[in-house]
């Protein structure tokens, strides 16, 4: 069990965390029209308890109602194990060439259906293990969250392949947040996350989602949020409209009730199935795009420029990584090319062979790797280690020896 507080110190609950075993950790999105190729939560429900969450409705899978999607919280302890061997067998299929694993798994999107830096996180840090095990393998990764606990991540962050960092964000209401959202942290906390990812030079910025009708959706209240994304440096703004599945509907509608029922026969002409009707949905468009003119942010630049380069060559911002075994077992990263040397027929060496030739330079090398710069810098200056063993063509170690200095 865990108590989960609000911003102000208030109890609002106590979450039940139950620990469950997973097979796998990326699951598959086959829907065309979804901007990722792969999702993967680290937990099935969430703390922050959005009473318009679509994720609620998945709760029937496994026998939850959607009552408890706040409230019963399952924690994929091995979360960070499954994806690691999920990984290494596509990496294997690719002779562990990173660039070919990163083109065609394409786009990984973690938190579609919970947040990932939810509570929980805190101290299970199932998130954090699994953004350790994508940094190694360079697959291209963006993040969806509503709580700054993400820049606890920072240093990791700086050493993925990094699409995005999305901070969800509708509405600069404290009120309305507290309603609509008991266990998410306040806009202004979120927004402040925002500002310090773009000060580190991280690809960032908010997604407004969802616009709910009659709440969030007026002129004035989307160009106050608009004007605030723009001051704390968002490189985007991605927007979507309320969608009510049976299960959600039922849900929200009881918040309507007791936010103000008055609302309820205007939310009824809006929504004659799950979606908004075409007339309410093109008015939103027209409004939103109008503001982002007004205030010169883009939709999604960030994903638009990442995502391309991750299609054509197969790497989102960086060189792809693999590893060489150093001395005592350390390994340095280095380019995929040397993965070429397997593919020639080369014998790989044995688990912890020494391939320094000069002891001095691999206590320098290993030395580099206990300091603080980024893994990028690390490379760079490895590079210029003679016998460190990171050129292009050395030969590796199996994938399960990589190991990242965080």
């Amino acid at each position: 069990w865990e108590q989960t507080f609000l911003s102000g110190g208030k109890l609002m609950s106590a979450k039940r965390l139950e620990t469950v075993v997973v097979k796998q950790a990326m699951t598959r999105v086959k829907e065309e029209k979804m901007p990722f190729d792969w999702s993967i939560n680290p937990y099935r429900g969430c703390a922050h308890g959005c009473s318009f969450c679509y994720a609620r409705a998945f709760q029937s899978f496994i026998g939850l109602g959607s009552d408890e999607f706040q409230d019963h919280i399952l924690v994929k302890d091995n979360a960070a194990e499954a994806l690691r061997k999920q990984l290494h067998n596509m990496a294997a299929s690719r002779r562990f060439d990173l660039q070919e694993l990163a083109r065609d798994v394409g786009h990984i999107a973690i938190g579609t259906a919970t947040d990932p830096y939810q509570p929980a996180e805190s101290s299970r840090q199932v998130t954090r293990e699994c953004l350790k095990v994508l940094a190694r393998y360079r697959v291209p990764v963006s993040i969806t969250t509503r709580s700054p606990l993400v820049l606890r991540d920072m240093d990791i962050l700086a050493d993925l392949n990094l699409l995005s960092v999305n901070i969800s964000l509708n509405t600069l209401d404290d009120e309305l947040i507290r309603f609509l959202e008991p266990g998410a942290p306040l806009p202004r906390q979120r927004l402040q996350a925002l500002a310090e990812l773009r000060n580190a030079g991280l690809p960032a910025g908010v997604f407004a989602a969802p616009i709910l009708p009659l709440l969030t959706d007026s002129r004035s209240r989307l160009d106050e949020l608009m004007g605030a994304v723009k001051e704390a440096g968002a490189g985007y703004m991605m927007t979507s409209l309320l969608r009510l599945t049976p299960d959600v509907k039922s849900w929200y509608y009881g918040m309507l009730q007791r936010y103000d029922a008055s609302l309820l026969p205007a939310y009824d002409r809006i929504f004659a199935g799950a979606y908004a009707s075409r007339d309410y949905a093109e008015r939103i468009h027209d409004i939103v795009s109008e503001l982002r003119v007004l205030h010169g942010i883009p939709e999604d630049r960030f994903y638009r420029e990442s995502a391309g380069s991750v299609r054509e060559s197969g790497l989102g911002q960086a060189a792809a990584m693999l590893a060489v075994p150093m001395r005592e077992g350390r390994t340095v990263p280095v380019g995929s090319e040397s993965a070429k040397s397997l593919s020639e027929g080369i014998s790989k060496p044995n688990a912890g062979a020494d391939l320094s030739p000069a002891a001095a330079d691999g206590d320098d090398a290993q030395r580099l790797l206990s300091e603080e710069p980024g893994l990028a810098g690390k490379l760079a200056r490895l590079r210029e280690i003679p016998g460190a063993g990171c050129t292009p063509g050395t030969e590796i170690e199996v994938l399960e020896q990589m190991s990242l200095p965080f």
